[in-house]
């Protein structure tokens, strides 16, 4: 986003319009303003989503810690708490990589595979906005893996 001077020292980030209904287009320079603004307000969004997710977690394992006296529902209980408290986990660690992302977007990074440098299709960034590599790139990544499990 281009910064507006104020005083020296001072900037200001412009807001970018962007309608309701904007999706970015592969006839549009990329990763232009309005294709990062698109992406910010994304991953903004959905780490929101989470955050509200992990919060009704918190709230709902407060009101969970009654005594229940049947052993067989107490041990349904104890799952279920902790096949949420896996999901929560997961979820924080889809946290990081969104902020990691809006930190990429702050640095002119965002959009660009980390390996080859080449931008990351429209198509992959609107499915997975956290990806750091081009699919090309992130086969190749796979294929080495399972290589190296194989061993």
């Amino acid at each position: 986003m281009p910064d507006i001077g104020l005083d020296e020292g001072s900037t200001m980030k412009a807001e970018v319009f962007l309608p309701e209904d904007y999706r970015p287009a592969e006839d549009e320079p990329f990763m232009n303003e309005r294709q990062v603004e698109y992406f910010r307000r994304k991953l903004i969004n959905w780490k929101n989503e989470l955050l509200e997710g992990s919060r009704d977690t918190i709230e709902g394992l407060q009101d969970s810690t009654r005594a229940i006296p049947d052993v067989a529902d107490r041990a349904s209980e104890e799952t279920d708490r902790a096949i949420e408290l896996r999901t929560r986990d997961r979820q924080r660690k889809l946290v990081a990589k969104i902020d990691s992302a809006l930190r990429r977007i702050e640095e002119g990074e965002y959009g660009y595979c980390e390996v080859t440098g080449d931008p990351i299709s429209l198509k992959r960034l609107d499915a997975r906005p956290i990806a750091t590599m081009s699919l090309e790139a992130q086969e190749r990544h796979e294929r080495r893996e399972k290589v190296h499990r194989d061993d």
